[in-house]
């Protein structure tokens, strides 16, 4: 199960990758969201049949203390953006190393909306159509979960977004850029749930529950953009099959983290972003995680990949969210960040072996490092940076200048000249 869940740390060749990023920082947050409570928290331990009633009670006392999104009331689609995560949530960090990059969320940053909307939305029918259970799939124990996060959804997007999305009627919700409009909401269970979300938003959602043998399992989700894998490969397992490939996860961290997820509250959303260099815009499947990099293929064209993502208890049924929103950018928009292109460069140089083969170096290395190279020197002789100033402090470069963060970020709707090239090589030879 993972989304490239995989730590921003460790690279996206693999199920097991995506997993450890995800289940890492939580134990960070709930540690951290305990320490600032007067009263230590309880284990909230999964309900049987006697107690469910008030064990949903419970539950839904906690997520009442999250507020209402503020409303974007002059939300305009076309020209919307959202945070920059090479800024936000310490995304890509030097020294690179396992940890735990997080932070608690805001419950305005759960669902964020650009511009490239349509693009994602319409990407992601495609690939549900042509690919079914192996991107969307829920286990019967499941079916309830994917009814409640539908529900808290159809609550949500109206409040945030309301140029976006309209309740006509109290069980309804329609999307006003699509025209769809779905009615009993409130009775959709499963994967009719999921497919009704897959018109609401960008992001992918996975989704996991404790079970009696006190191990949590992957249950089902809604992930059409994973990138390296598959749900249909992932769902019905335990954490420990998953991250069978991440290097000491299972032997130092497994216990940890299982213990971690189930006292995990719904008052306690938390948000996190990994990252990795990708080769297309095929957000279904990457060609470079399973294949050599195209000949054709640009420098300029390669892509850092960014998986923003959010993690919520949902009160009612006790299931564990993974939000995952990925974003791209071409790594020649990273031209004009001060320090960006030397961060990048450093930590693919100076980084632990094992790490960066795993993140699969060896396939983009040869392409990528000089490229990086050539726009370290065209920041400096810009005047952009100087060669002394510390990479790590890239954040701070900008506050202390004044500059605003960037915002430049090719549009997925495009084909790259990489793209190009490809496709008249085919044409020509079909």
């Amino acid at each position: 199960m993972s989304t490239r869940f995989s730590f921003s740390w460790l690279p996206p060749l693999g199920v097991a990758a995506g997993l450890a990023g995800v289940f890492l920082v939580v134990i960070f947050v709930v540690r951290a969201r305990t320490k600032r409570t007067s009263a230590p928290r309880r284990l909230v331990a999964q309900p049987d049949e006697k107690d469910a009633v008030a064990f949903a009670a419970q539950h839904e006392s906690r997520v009442s203390l999250l507020p209402d999104p503020d409303p974007l009331v002059e939300f305009d689609l076309e020209t919307a953006s959202i945070r920059n995560f090479i800024y936000a949530n310490k995304t890509v960090r030097y020294p690179y190393y396992q940890t735990m990059a997080h932070q608690p969320m805001h419950i305005n940053h759960w669902i964020e909306i650009d511009k490239e909307y349509r693009w994602y939305i319409d990407e992601k029918a495609r690939v549900i159509k042509e690919q079914g259970k192996k991107v969307i799939d829920s286990l019967p124990e499941n079916d309830e979960a994917c009814g409640e996060l539908l529900e808290l959804l159809a609550d949500y997007l109206p409040k945030r977004y309301p140029t976006l999305f309209k309740r006509e009627a109290a069980d309804s919700i329609t999307s006003l850029v699509t025209g769809d409009r779905f009615d009993a909401v409130s009775t959709k269970k499963g994967t009719d749930a999921l497919l009704v979300i897959s018109r609401l938003v960008q992001d992918d959602f996975l989704m996991a529950r404790e079970r009696p043998d006190g191990q949590v399992y992957l249950v089902g989700g809604l992930i059409a953009f994973p990138g390296t894998y598959l749900l249909s490969d992932t769902i019905d397992k335990p954490l420990e099959v998953l991250h069978t490939d991440v290097p000491d996860f299972n032997q130092k961290l497994l216990f940890s983290v299982e213990r971690t997820l189930k006292r995990f509250q719904p008052d306690q959303p938390f948000e996190r972003s990994s990252w990795n260099i990708m080769d297309d815009r095929n957000l279904f499947l990457h060609n470079s995680a399973f294949n050599p990099l195209d000949k054709d293929q640009r420098p300029e064209d390669l892509w850092l990949r960014i998986d923003h993502q959010t993690f919520r208890k949902l009160p009612r049924t006790n299931a564990i969210i993974f939000g995952v929103r990925p974003i791209m950018r071409r790594i020649e928009d990273l031209a004009d960040s001060p320090l960006v292109p030397s961060l990048v460069e450093k930590v693919h140089k100076e980084s632990a072996e094992h790490l960066l083969k795993y993140k699969g170096l060896p396939k983009y290395g040869p392409l990528l490092l000089p490229y990086l190279r050539k726009l370290v020197e065209s920041q400096i002789e810009r005047g952009l940076i100087s060669p002394g100033d510390d990479v790590r402090s890239f954040r701070e470069f900008l506050h202390e200048r004044g500059l605003p963060v960037p915002t430049t970020q090719t549009s997925l709707s495009a084909q790259t000249e990489s793209d190009r090239r490809k496709a008249a090589r085919v044409g020509a030879q079909a």
